[in-house]
């Protein structure tokens, strides 16, 4: 979902947002990933890992980069770093 120059990838469950990771475009080529959230219930089945995955996706889809100042994504991105090396700014 994009809205301007800010967007989420999301994961809803029964109508109601259960997970998110919030994003905001610097330039045309980037963005620049601010916020991963993961409720409670979904906590310990990789659910972050599916929202970096479709912010990858998205990105190389998109020709663009990520800039994680998200500490969990940077985390994520430093511990795999050769599998992002392409989309990383």
């Amino acid at each position: 979902m994009i809205t301007g120059k800010k967007g989420k990838f999301y994961i809803e469950i029964d109508g109601t947002e259960e997970a998110e990771i919030t994003y905001t475009y610097a330039g045309k080529d980037k963005i620049i990933i601010d916020h991963t959230e993961v409720s409670d219930k979904l906590k310990g089945q990789s659910i972050g890992y599916k929202l970096i995955n479709a912010a990858v996706d998205f990105a190389r889809a998109n020709n663009i980069k990520i800039k994680p100042l998200c500490t969990y994504v940077a985390a994520v991105f430093k511990k795999k770093k050769d599998e992002y090396l392409d989309i990383i700014h």
